[in-house]
């Protein structure tokens, strides 16, 4: 039974749907670091919001961990890199709190608009100082969203419904999905230029980090409004604060910064700066979506295979699992085949589908395929890390899809580039689901994949099989199946001989020193 361990604070209900898909649970909630790296060997999952930091130390402790699930959208707290390093899959739930953060910057924008914090400590206090807090209206400015995605989307549509212009900068926002959200898509300078207020709504990478900068800064609109519900770092806050003590920008609002937890920021000294403590997504309804959610996509992999909000794979869906899952064993049998037979300075991967194969999602496959591949070498490669680990080695991996008719209702075929030449396998499903070799080397051969596996290269003249024969009856190595196959117009022909038990080196020199052997190799695969 696979068992997990839920280090942070999840809602409850999150434990019942990991026990009803047959999941053990640990739920212990604000568990120190130091007591995670004493147990997190013992689990197959880790379930985490933002409190668990999963880092590259924790993961090489993880001997058994096959998943880290982030309930929520970010995922600084991970080490992704050394998550796929090892072959863990990491998965987040980037849409159960986006419209709980879009409506957090809505307020954020409101509450700086009309200085509702500082107005309501005044009043508090007995002030009275209903001419001191003189806002500004909302309707009919511009709102310059950095960051259009899902949350970015939301806060375009709310912000439309309270009558504001909506300008979006973001670099895989397509024109047809600006005129979807209705918001006019600009480069990053023109929104600088041209917002009243701006809101963020991007990842933290390098490439955003301090997005709002001093010189972006002194590129906006005097009196602009910045709002930053998204991540710290993507505003300079040394820059950001010297901007609203020249009046260049008007207000802000931050619920996240650069260091948290922030309890003493430069920022907290202004006067027009409104700061909540990364509340972004703290909604009872938000906080028990994303709980829900990171569980049912965490026990739908480690039961079932499914892959949802995956950061580091390829994603499956619950329906594509089953379907999928003959395929990707099939995928992992052609590349290991390919992957026990000596091959120096492997260049290039092409994997081709034919029939059924060229309709399906193919990158879980491709995955299996490489995983295969490249695991008789080094036993780390799995699914989660084989395409990086391909990609760090230099190693071209392509795909081709047939839109033709086959042989076979589905087929597969993986073609390995090497110093020395190229090696060759095609295989197809038997009833649908049974995996089945059926070309080696442009040769006919159809063979199921057995535990052990003789795969010669021989001349095909007289005499090749009772040789065989007799050299494997002689060293009491019983022949299970015998499947032989001639690559048309040559000499060259294929053995697949399944026998029962290990054969080890001594047998294998023997067999390759039969006259008509052109190269022997014992292959294994797991049943």
């Amino acid at each position: 039974m696979p068992r997990v361990l839920i280090s942070d604070k999840l809602s409850e209900e999150a434990v019942n749907i990991f026990e009803a898909a047959g999941v053990e649970v640990d739920f212990k909630p604000g568990l120190p670091a130091d007591e995670l790296k004493e147990i997190i060997h013992n689990y197959d999952g880790l379930a985490v919001r933002s409190a668990t930091k999963v880092t590259s130390e924790i993961i090489a402790l993880a001997a058994n961990l096959q998943v880290v699930g982030r309930a929520g959208i970010g995922v600084d707290n991970v080490d992704i890199p050394a998550a796929t390093a090892a072959g863990i899959l990491v998965m987040n739930t980037p849409f159960g709190n986006a419209i709980t953060t879009a409506e957090h910057a809505i307020a954020m924008m409101l509450s700086l608009t009309r200085q509702i914090p500082q107005a309501h400590m005044s009043t508090i206090e007995g002030k009275w100082e209903k001419s001191k807090f003189m806002g500004t209206e909302i309707t009919g400015k511009k709102l310059g969203i950095i960051g259009c995605g899902n949350i970015g989307a939301i806060v375009a549509n709310r912000a439309l419904g309270l009558k504001m212009r909506v300008i979006g900068y973001d670099p895989f926002l397509t024109t047809e999905r600006a005129i979807e959200i209705g918001i006019e898509k600009v480069e990053l300078d023109e929104l600088l230029a041209q917002a009243d207020f701006i809101t963020l709504h991007t990842p933290l990478t390098d490439s955003t980090r301090n997005i709002i900068s001093a010189d972006a800064l002194n590129r906006t609109k005097k009196g602009v409004r910045i709002i930053n519900c998204a991540r710290g770092g993507l505003v300079d806050e040394l820059a950001l604060y010297a901007a609203l003590n020249s009046g260049h920008v008007a207000a802000a609002a931050l619920d996240v910064f650069l260091e948290e937890p922030a309890k003493d920021n430069i920022l907290f000294e202004h006067r027009n700066v409104v700061a909540t403590p990364h509340l972004g997504a703290s909604t009872i309804e938000a906080q028990e979506k994303v709980a829900l959610q990171v569980a049912e996509q965490m026990a739908e992999y480690l039961q079932n295979g499914a892959i949802t909000n995956a950061l580091n794979m390829a994603s499956v869906t619950a329906e594509e699992a089953p379907i999928l899952k003959p395929y990707m064993s099939l995928g992992q049998l052609l590349g290991g085949f390919l992957g026990q037979v000596d091959m120096n300075d492997l260049a290039a991967v092409q994997i081709e589908f034919d029939g059924k194969s060229a309709s399906l999602n193919d990158a879980p496959v491709v995955a299996s395929i490489i995983a295969g591949l490249l695991g008789p070498k080094m036993d780390s490669a799995n699914l989660v890390n084989a395409s990086a680990i391909a990609s760090s080695k230099g190693i071209a991996v392509s795909t081709v899809k047939h839109d033709r008719r086959c042989d076979y209702e589905t087929m597969i075929k993986v073609s390995a580039s090497y110093k020395g030449g190229e090696r060759s396998i095609v295989g197809t499903l038997v009833g649908g689901n049974k995996p089945r070799i059926i070309e080696v080397q442009g040769s006919s051969v159809e063979s199921d994949f057995p535990a052990n596996l003789l795969y010669i290269r021989n001349y095909d003249r007289p005499g090749f099989i009772g040789a065989m024969g007799s050299l494997l009856g002689g060293l009491d190595i019983n022949v299970a199946t015998f499947h032989l196959g001639r690559k048309l117009g040559t000499e060259e022909a294929v053995a697949l001989i399944e026998v029962d038990g290990k054969i080890d080196q001594s047998v294998l020199t023997k067999v390759r020193e039969l006259p008509q052997v052109v190269r022997a190799d014992y292959l294994q695969f797991t049943p």
